[in-house]
């Protein structure tokens, strides 16, 4: 159909002509109601976005000479954070010359990993950064 013929039934029925395919030949047009269609685009890209979740990064520090009982707390909080789908940020925090004895904190937090292991994976290995080491586990 003719483009000024399309335009005048397009008009005559109160709606929009809306080019689809440019690069065809003939061009591709298309008869609806471009503002509604907009807004209903709109309305599903909304209730997309409710269903996603969006993973937060959850933190637990520690220290190198952490007691048992409290790295079992630690590791309890951890469990729950991974369990709840967020990413966990381990933090052992180094004060004066705790630093020289960089592998207590990586023995506590490999412990950590090992016991996390049916759960999570290790997404950023032990590392040292100034005066802390890190470590980054995210859910299964």
């Amino acid at each position: 159909m003719p483009g000024r013929e399309a335009l005048d039934l397009a008009r005559e029925r109160g709606l929009d002509l809306i080019e689809v395919a440019p690069a065809a030949n003939p061009p591709v047009c298309r008869i609806m109601d471009f503002g509604k269609w907009k807004y209903e685009q709109a309305k599903r890209e909304r209730e997309a976005q409710k269903k996603q979740k969006m993973t937060e990064m959850k933190g637990v520090k520690m220290r190198p000479g952490t007691a048992e009982h409290d790295f079992q707390f630690k590791l309890k909080n951890v469990l729950k954070f991974l369990q709840e789908g967020d990413k966990v940020k381990i933090t052992v925090i180094f004060r004066s010359r705790e630093i020289t004895h960089p592998e207590f904190a990586r023995r506590s937090l490999d412990r950590l990993a090992e016991a996390t292991t049916g759960i999570s994976i290790v997404e950023r290995p032990p590392g040292m950064e100034g005066r802390t080491m890190t470590m980054i586990l995210s859910p299964r």
